[in-house]
């Protein structure tokens, strides 16, 4: 099974990105199973070369491929502007609008209050919704309080995290998690491939 993290956030250090690398090891705990990331702070640049997806290079080709081929999709954003940032709306724009078709989706996102949550909501479940993508019920919402550092350090942010992943894994097939199902993906972006 192939599970994909994307943190929209466009800055590093982040705190959207740690809340999603929380979310990928919960899932790899109850689930055993292999994860991946992308993270847009780095891979954005490698995006924004094709404004269609037609026109994407090899390594663009690569971050959108992912995306389309992943079974299970952990995406979270900060909360820019009242919506998740204009980097992870651009990676769905050149993703195939057939290609998320009742893949499971976990949503989180981080913001300065808990209000910014309502994008979860009002802006990330109808994006997944036109994908005809299913998202988990339980979304992760998390605001600069409840971190140390970058590091969550509120008990009920990690308590939600638990309980969505608990929820994905009852809307996973059985067979998807028998041991032994694991999905090693090449890292899709990194500092070494962008380097490269």
């Amino acid at each position: 099974m192939n599970i994909l993290g994307i943190s929209g956030s466009v800055k590093q250090p982040s705190r959207t990105a740690r809340v999603v690398s929380d979310i990928l090891a919960s899932i790899e705990r109850q689930a055993n199973v292999s994860v991946d990331t992308i993270d847009l702070a780095i891979a954005a640049p490698i995006l924004f070369r094709a404004l269609r997806a037609d026109q994407l290079d090899e390594a663009g080709r690569r971050i959108v491929d992912a995306v389309e081929a992943a079974d299970v999709l952990v995406v979270g954003s900060p909360v820019y502007r009242a919506s998740y940032t204009g980097a992870l709306k651009h990676l769905f724009d050149l993703v195939d609008f057939r290609a998320l078709q009742g893949k499971r989706v976990v949503l989180a996102a981080t913001g300065g209050t808990p209000l910014h949550g309502l994008m979860l909501e009002h802006q990330f479940r109808p994006l997944f919704g036109f994908f005809g993508a299913v998202t988990v019920p339980t979304t992760v919402n998390a605001v600069q309080a409840d971190f140390t550092e970058y590091t969550i350090s509120n008990p009920a942010i990690e308590a939600r995290i638990e309980r969505a992943v608990a929820e994905l894994i009852d809307l996973l097939p059985a067979a998807a998690l028998a041991p032994g199902d694991h999905h090693t993906a090449l890292r899709v972006v990194s500092r070494e491939t962008v380097a490269n």
